[in-house]
């Protein structure tokens, strides 16, 4: 009876301990998350965990563990061996960062664009055009200087608006 019983508790241990072992594992490589990103009848897009059936025209997408995107096959191995190690997650990063500044440039470039376009309409106008100097009083520009601020305007867009 001692042994019948000491046996059960072994074999629960022994399960529980390879469930554990289980769980402890870290993840390896090949097990990515694949998504299927079809286009319906319709147009619509859809994203599904298994392939479509009805559409030929599908594209594969892999997540890695962390949920960061990689390139199909990567994950699996299937990627070509004399392919370029893909960057570190601090190239990414980089890459992210550098990317995101260039697109902020372009949209300061473009307001900076509209705003000198609109101001060369101003001095295209004509009437009376003025400043404000340091004291907050007007200060009326004559003929010649509107001249020389619609040159430097259209120097202005010429450098900022490509």
């Amino acid at each position: 009876m001692f042994n019948s019983v000491t046996l059960k508790n072994a074999k629960k241990l022994l399960v529980g301990f390879s469930f554990l072992c289980t769980l402890a594992l870290p993840m390896h490589a090949s097990h990515a998350i694949q998504v299927y990103k079809s286009v319906g009848d319709h147009g619509e897009v859809k994203y599904s965990q298994h392939a479509p059936l009805n559409h030929n025209n599908f594209e594969v997408i892999e997540f890695r563990s962390d949920g960061r995107q990689t390139t199909p096959g990567q994950m699996a191995g299937k990627t070509d061996p004399n392919q370029t190690v893909t960057q570190s997650a601090e190239e990414q990063r980089v890459a992210q960062l550098e990317a995101r500044i260039k697109e902020q440039e372009a949209q300061a470039n473009a307001q900076r664009c509209q705003s000198l376009r609109s101001n060369l309409t101003n001095l295209n106008v004509g009437g009376r055009i003025y400043e404000m100097d340091a004291n907050g009083k007007r200060q009326y520009l004559d003929s010649r200087e509107i001249e020389l601020k619609r040159e430097r305007v259209q120097q202005a867009i010429n450098q900022y608006c490509t």
